[in-house]
């Protein structure tokens, strides 16, 4: 997944490489330059999703630069 890229605004990383905004909350600001990724299946019952703000499932990085 290291070819994928990532929002650096919600940390959401995008399936296909062929985007040009982030579909989780539209924001253009995409990178390359991230490590680490977790998948969060219940955003509501996960401590990790309220540390990082997430409230829709989906897989995130964890540190974005």
């Amino acid at each position: 997944m290291a070819d994928r890229l990532v929002c650096r605004d919600c940390h959401r990383v995008q399936e296909t490489e062929e985007v040009e905004a982030c579909i989780a909350c539209g924001s253009t600001s995409l990178t390359e330059d991230w490590a680490g990724y977790v998948v969060i299946g219940h955003p509501e019952e996960s401590i990790i999703a309220e540390e990082m703000e997430v409230e829709e499932p989906g897989t995130y990085a964890l540190k974005v630069r």
